[in-house]
């Protein structure tokens, strides 16, 4: 027998939860199906094995980096310290379990219904869920509109099969407590930058591999290349332009072969860890039957992301890049609330920011340099250094610059692309600025507070101008 729903959300990550509390508000009635398994649970795999513990370790390997080499110029002098990876691990565990638990106080708090089990969906768009219960009842969930937001999972390639010990993904390394002296981390990405900044704070031998010509290399190619600099002073060896070709894994240590244009290298490791991207979840998921259109891998979506079928929305990873946690969140409210009738504005796929935790930090938005004038553009650059920024140089930080890429006509920023300190909270300005259509000298006309990593904003507004004060 079959149970009514206005919507039933599969999937209880960043973009299903928000999606199923959004619409619950909205006065519909909600379920929300998430499945029992590798990466699962409220939450999905950010808040379980993603994003957040990540962070956490993050925050962790850059307090051991600043007692390790700046300690005694802060006049804070280390003597026996030790570096403890497994409570790294615990605690940001504990944080996980934290928020995980929140999701459920705010699904009662709201009235979403959470079902657990493998959802899909019927040629009528029902949602049959099998194996969830203690049970193992099937459950038919009549929905009159449903939310896929069944996420994504880790990506690997022939010879590279991930085996949980001596080849990791990200899911292993968040619970490694136990450190190798070497690690080669393949793909320089955001998740592999920031793993390599983790391990290689808590003292491994860290070497990235990445196959295109800079770290980070969707961004723009300053930021990548400045990253790469900053690494190499902390000791991490960087091969960019470099294809992996081979692993023995019967060595001791193991020898990964490496492919560039100097010719083939090997390299010495104990563990390899994959970073080389993440894969949509839609097997399983009923779509071609109930009419739901998949091109390269991805659901199909509009700018309010309905599906193919009408009746049928797709928000996050499986609906396409970019693959990040804010911009899952932001569509799940608008599917909501598009549902809802509550007359939603489109997502703007041209405005999502994108952030790197490594140190230094990683925040862009918008056009790089290339890609504008790809685009037809004339533009004014303009780039501040963080060598002559005071907070920055007061929190011992002060590597990185803040660029902005700007219409050269009417001063319309185009992009905004920094790496530096803190740089994560800069980048919302940026959006802001973009989302309002702002110029140069809008930017430079606001007194921004000082000392404050923001000012860096202002100062590129100032350069991109031809009124540098501070450079």
């Amino acid at each position: 027998m079959s149970e009514w729903y206005n919507v039933v959300v599969i999937g209880a990550g960043p973009g299903g939860y928000v999606a199923a509390i959004r619409a619950a508000q909205l006065g519909l009635k909600t379920a929300c199906v998430e499945a029992t398994g590798y990466e699962g649970g409220l939450g999905g795999t950010c808040l379980n094995w993603g994003c957040i513990p990540a962070k956490a370790l993050l925050e962790s390997a850059a307090l051991a980096q600043t007692i390790r080499t700046q300690g005694a110029e802060f006049g804070v002098r280390p003597v026996d310290v030790e570096y403890d990876m497994g409570a790294a691990v615990d605690r940001s565990r504990a944080i996980s379990e934290k928020l995980t638990k929140g999701i459920g106080f705010l699904f009662k708090k709201n009235g979403v219904e959470p079902v657990f089990g493998q959802a899909r969906l019927t040629p009528e768009r029902d949602v049959v869920v099998d194996g969830g219960d203690a049970d193992g009842d099937r459950r038919i969930l009549d929905a009159r509109q449903v939310i896929i937001a069944t996420g994504s999972v880790m990506k690997t390639f022939p010879g590279f099969e991930l085996d949980g010990e001596r080849v990791i993904g990200s899911r292993e390394a968040l619970a490694l407590k136990e450190l190798p002296r070497r690690l080669v981390v393949v793909g320089a990405g955001f998740v592999g930058v920031e793993f390599a900044d983790i391990f290689n704070a808590f003292g491994v031998e860290v070497t990235l591999v990445e196959a295109l010509e800079t770290l980070v290399p969707l961004e723009d190619p300053e930021i990548g290349k400045a990253l790469a600099r900053s690494f190499k002073k902390r000791g991490m060896a960087i091969h960019t332009g470099t294809k992996v070709k081979q692993l023995d894994r019967d060595a001791s240590p193991m020898i990964l072969t490496v492919e560039s244009a100097r010719g083939e290298e090997r390299i010495e490791t104990d563990v390899v860890l994959m970073a080389v991207g993440r894969q949509p979840v839609t097997e399983g998921l009923g779509l071609e039957e109930a009419g739901v259109t998949v091109a390269d891998g991805f659901i199909s979506i509009d700018e309010y992301c309905r599906t193919s079928a009408g009746t049928v929305y797709a928000v996050g990873d499986v609906a396409g890049p970019p693959m990040l946690a804010h911009k899952a969140s932001h569509e799940g409210i608008v599917a909501a609330e598009h549902i809802a009738d509550a007359n939603p504005h489109p997502v703007r796929y041209d405005n999502i920011p994108s952030v790197g935790y490594c140190h230094p930090e990683i925040a862009s938005i918008g056009l790089s340099e290339p890609a504008a004038l790809e685009a037809g553009h004339e533009v004014k650059i303009g780039k501040f250094p963080l060598t002559a920024h005071g907070r920055a140089l007061t929190a011992g930080h002060n590597e990185g610059f803040v660029k902005i890429v700007a219409d050269a006509e009417y001063g319309e920023i185009l992009g905004m692309h920094m790496i530096g300190h803190n740089v994560s909270e800069l980048v919302a300005e940026a959006g802001i600025s973009r989302m309002l259509e702002a110029t140069l000298d809008e930017l430079a006309a606001h007194p921004h507070a000082h000392p404050s990593m923001a000012e860096a904003v202002m100062e590129a507004a100032f350069v991109a101008l031809g009124r540098a004060i501070h450079v």
